[in-house]
């Protein structure tokens, strides 16, 4: 069994990344592009990955099927800026072999 997967990440200047993302080591999309350093330190998962801040938020842009969202996640995404429909919260995605291939771009900061 494969334990990393491509994944496409924008950063917030624009650059696409492809990164290998491990999928065994429990690790979530927001700890991924922090180990990458593809933001500024300080600027994402300041509440550590508890859907509290809204700090990791992305756009999904691949078809990959992500896990449904939850409440925590849904509540802080309806008081986030630059919500879009294929908003998510980084911290809520786990790095599974379903997300090879999945594609995010960094939302804006706040």
């Amino acid at each position: 069994m494969e334990a990393d997967i491509n994944i496409k990440i924008t950063d917030r200047n624009g650059v696409t990344h492809v990164v290998l993302a491990p999928t065994d080591m429990a690790m979530n999309l927001m700890e991924v592009v922090r180990s990458y350093e593809l933001a500024l330190e300080g600027t994402i998962g300041i509440c550590g990955g508890m859907a509290m801040c809204a700090s990791c938020q992305c756009y999904v842009l691949s078809e990959t099927k992500l896990p449904e969202m939850q409440d925590d996640e849904e509540a802080m995404l309806s008081e986030a800026f630059n919500v879009k429909d294929n908003s998510r919260l980084g911290c809520q995605i786990q790095m599974t072999p379903e997300m090879e291939g999945l594609e995010v771009m960094l939302a804006p900061e706040s």
